[in-house]
């Protein structure tokens, strides 16, 4: 997702390129979609522990594998700290 979200110029900085070592690739996924987002492991939970104002239904976009399930999944880029 974060390499759509960078393209198409949504604000998405991915500062470390999607490796998950920041969190400013951060989005909200439509709580109606979360689950079909995935869970997000140990390590992207310890980067949003990061991010600013995480929320529930708080991502990595850099971590979201995108698939035809995923087709009109509303996320919202969340704000950066600058």
């Amino acid at each position: 997702m974060m390499h759509i979200l960078r393209a198409a110029d949504f604000g998405i900085k991915a500062e470390c390129d999607g490796n998950c070592a920041c969190a400013t690739c951060h989005v909200y996924v439509d709580p109606d979609w979360f689950d079909r987002a995935g869970a997000p492991d140990s390590e992207e939970m310890d980067m949003l522990d990061e991010a600013c104002e995480p929320e529930d239904n708080s991502r990595l976009s850099c971590q979201i594998v995108l698939t035809p399930d995923h087709d009109g999944m509303p996320v919202t880029v969340a704000r950066d700290w600058d």
